[in-house]
């Protein structure tokens, strides 16, 4: 199987750091896939799932919220604002803040800034939750 070399940071550090396949993940343009031999390209990255297809088939799952992707002369690099992966979220505290943004958008006399955040918020836990359904 043809690979190129991927690495995934967050601000925490490194998460991936070798061959993969391809990946899949959520721009703000939609999705894209990076096959191997794809053009050089730079995107911001959105609020969805990532999935990562090693060399030898295995596909593995992630959350991934905001950042950027680049693709250069071969090398991609991911570097997300939150990248958890599938087996690694805590999906009580996933769904815990989920109700706790639903709880927040229902409120009556809630101040813009506030609603935004909260609508915010309830994508991320969304997200997060059904990236762990998966795993």
């Amino acid at each position: 199987m043809n690979t190129f070399h991927l690495q995934i940071v967050t601000p925490d550090g490194q998460l991936y750091d070798g061959p993969a396949a391809r990946v899949l993940c959520r721009t703000i343009a939609g999705d894209v896939c990076i096959l191997p031999r794809h053009c050089d390209y730079i995107t911001a990255l959105g609020m969805g799932e990532a999935r990562v297809t090693l060399e030898d088939g295995t596909v593995r799952r992630a959350a991934c919220i905001g950042g950027m992707l680049t693709v250069r002369s071969g090398q991609v690099r991911l570097v997300a604002t939150t990248f958890e992966w599938a087996e690694d979220i805590d999906k009580a505290r996933a769904e815990a803040s989920r109700k706790r943004a639903e709880t927040v958008l229902g409120q009556k006399g809630t101040d813009a800034r506030e609603l935004e955040l909260a609508q915010a918020r309830l994508k991320r836990a969304l997200v997060r939750t059904h990236v762990a359904d998966l795993a």
